[in-house]
């Protein structure tokens, strides 16, 4: 199977190709895709090297499925492109995220809603993904009324520019990523204000969730911050539930739920954080805890690799859904 990646030397791009050979996708043929600046760089995968190549070359190789990471812009023009020439597209942008014509996938919730006609298919949002992942399961056993969302998202979030910041703000140097130091601070800003004093970050969960759900009667508000860690982005997360629970059921529930992972015992100082996250594909949720103040709330905390299950390994899922349905190879 020929698999290109698109934006392959990036940080998002590489972590595809790494889930790629881990996970054994049946990759015959890679076809790395970069800017200008990286034609003709090689690439390690499978035992061998292969040359990044730009988006004409990487199109006249007729790849089965095209694995996109690099930005909304690119997106745009490429994976028409891309699916008119018979290729499959898996869009980690934004850009198509909610397009009514395109499908948004989070395949332990949602991977029933890709049909034979889906040649471009959207990568939700990495703090999107996190928190649906607990979600799902209660919004399908007691329905959803409304969350709150508070994130505190790793600097890997904002790409190498992000890491490379903090780690010189922490040998004394500067960086440009971020509008103000990052090192021993947090920014509660994350993409661009909009004009009721939202980012564009908060927006996408909001939006992006319900489409997941498939349920546009639930009140979603979030804000977003930028924490100096690496390992993950992690979540405090508030839901108010339209029917009652129990605790114990909720845990049953989240036990069930593929790629999610239960850490809750307080007494024994076990709660998800980010440096038990870094390199791993669930997503860790805890801290779980009635909210009194109204009849069916509860709090919880998660985190999870905002490089993998947040991107990448959702990614890559989403093709290997592609392979079990037959839509690709």
């Amino acid at each position: 199977m020929k698999v290109a990646v698109v934006g392959a030397t990036g940080l998002v791009g590489s972590k595809m190709i790494e889930v790629l050979a881990e996970r054994h996708f049946p990759v015959t043929e890679l076809i790395p895709v970069a800017s200008p600046r990286s034609y003709g760089r090689e690439i390690g995968f499978g035992g061998r090297k292969w040359t990044v190549a730009g988006p004409d070359e990487a199109i006249a190789k007729r790849p089965d499925v095209a694995i996109f990471s690099a930005g909304g812009a690119v997106s745009a023009e490429l994976a028409p492109r891309f699916a008119e020439a018979g290729c499959r597209v898996v869009d980690n942008s934004s850009y198509w995220r909610m397009d009514p014509t395109k499908k948004l996938v989070v395949p332990e919730i949602n991977a029933d809603v890709i049909g034979r006609e889906d040649m471009i298919i959207a990568n939700p949002n990495c703090s999107t993904i996190q928190m649906v992942m607990p979600l799902a399961p209660l919004h399908k056993a007691y329905g959803i009324k409304r969350i709150v969302v508070s994130t505190y998202q790793s600097v890997t979030g904002a790409g190498q520019k992000g890491i490379e910041q903090l780690e010189a703000e922490r040998s004394g140097g500067s960086g440009t990523k971020f509008p103000y130091r990052i090192d021993m601070n947090v920014i509660p800003h994350i993409d661009s204000f909009l004009p009721d004093g939202y980012t564009k970050e908060e927006v996408k969960m909001i939006n992006e969730t319900k489409k997941i759900l498939r349920d546009e009667s639930i009140a979603v508000t979030a804000t977003t911050v930028r924490v100096p860690v690496r390992g993950g982005h992690s979540e405090s997360v508030n839901v108010e539930l339209l029917r009652d629970f129990s605790l114990e059921e909720v845990r049953g529930l989240w036990a069930e739920m593929p790629g999610l992972s239960v850490v809750d015992d307080p007494s024994a100082s076990e709660y998800p954080m980010p440096i038990f996250a870094e390199g791993r594909d669930d997503v860790f949720v805890g801290r779980l805890r009635r909210d009194g103040t109204v009849p069916y709330g509860l709090n919880f905390w998660c985190v999870s690799d905002n490089l993998r299950k947040g991107a990448a390994t959702n990614a890559v899922q989403i093709a290997e859904v592609l392979l079990e349905k037959g839509f690709i190879g």
